[in-house]
């Protein structure tokens, strides 16, 4: 397994920055509705969005966002949801060229139901269920610095595949983080404890590093996890997130924001720590910056809006600015301004 800290600076030997394999879907969010739902009413919502979703597209679109390269295999239904996230993903700048055309399934649909405090998730799958390890190209997607999987349990026909897949695109001199996402099911099985032999960075967040361990306290589940991978990231939503690694370990605060919603924020921040990670930015750098893209997150509706307007990039590489105390840190816009994280 690699030491973060021993990563050569970014180069472009390799086709991308990043690739991914996994879901998209179509998020449907819906505000204002009560937390008890009562039965046979029709209840009216006070807003409505509709935006591209699942944790492995919102993750590779603002990685997209940020300015990095992004390969991104993902089962691809024809109905008019996926050609949306389509349209979406490529407007970012993530490359689709080796997805899967999914026929006679439709497109993956999460609703999401916003109260003040909690949410709601009802999620058909539809074609997330449909990819296989033999849909992938194992040459494309090691073509990448680094590779980063999402919802192990959510992908059905490939969950028992991934250890394969990982171990693969580890040979080839990849390194690799890992973001479970939750089990729908709630079974946990512990074929993802045989995964994270080849895993670089793992990224759950407290609930599910708790369900990996089957052990709920978190701080004992930290300390199995942490045993187990080179770098371990917690997330911890409003309270922040924490590293931890044989070195020691680091806690940063959450950044205070105006919230919209919170969905994607766990996958803005992925995209936004990796980002730094494999710049070798210093950990706690890179948790801060993780932090503000989670955060930057929950200021739209849900987990790519933020990251989709040049005006909202522009803000967000100004706040960045005045938490470094420094402009040498900058931004590329979908737009395709030349701008730059480096």
């Amino acid at each position: 397994m690699t030491d973060p800290s021993s990563l050569p600076p970014i180069n472009h030997s390799r086709r991308f920055d990043f690739t991914l394999a996994g879901d998209t879907d179509l998020d449907i969010l819906l505000y204002g509705l009560p937390e008890n739902l009562p039965l046979e009413r029709e209840l009216l919502a006070e807003g409505l969005a509709v935006r591209v979703g699942g944790s492995s597209a919102i993750t590779a679109h603002n990685l997209a966002a940020l300015g990095n390269s992004v390969g991104f295999i993902t089962p691809l239904s024809g109905d008019n949801f996926g050609a949306l996230c389509q349209t979406e993903l490529r407007r970012a700048g993530v490359d689709l060229s080796r997805s899967v055309p999914v026929r006679h399934t439709p497109s993956g649909v999460t609703v999401h139901l916003q109260h003040r405090e909690t949410r709601h998730m009802f999620t058909y799958a539809g074609a997330t269920f449909q990819l296989r390890f033999d849909n992938l190209d194992l040459d494309y997607l090691a073509d990448a610095r680094h590779f980063h999987m999402c919802s192990y349990y959510l992908q059905r026909a490939l969950t028992f595949q991934i250890p394969r897949l990982l171990a693969a695109l580890k040979q080839r001199g990849l390194t690799i983080s890992l973001d479970p996402n939750d089990d729908p099911k709630q079974h946990w099985d512990d074929g993802i404890l045989d995964a994270l032999q080849f895993v670089d960075i793992l990224m759950p967040n407290e609930r599910e590093a708790c369900q990996m361990a089957k052990e709920p306290d978190p701080e004992r589940a930290i300390i199995q996890l942490r045993q187990r991978v080179p770098l371990l990231i917690i997330k911890r939503g409003a309270m922040g997130a924490s590293a931890y690694t044989s070195a020691g370990e680091w806690h940063l605060p959450a950044r205070s924001v105006e919230v919209i919603d919170a969905v994607g924020a766990g996958d803005s921040f992925n995209a936004g720590f990796l980002h730094a990670w494999l710049r070798n930015w210093p950990v706690e750098k890179a948790l801060a910056f993780g932090n503000l893209a989670g955060a930057w997150s929950a200021t739209a509706s849900g987990g790519t809006a933020a990251f989709c307007e040049e005006q909202s990039l522009r803000d967000l590489e100004e706040t960045w600015a005045e938490m470094e105390g420094s402009t040498q840190f900058t931004l590329q816009s979908i737009a395709g301004s030349g701008r730059k994280v480096t």
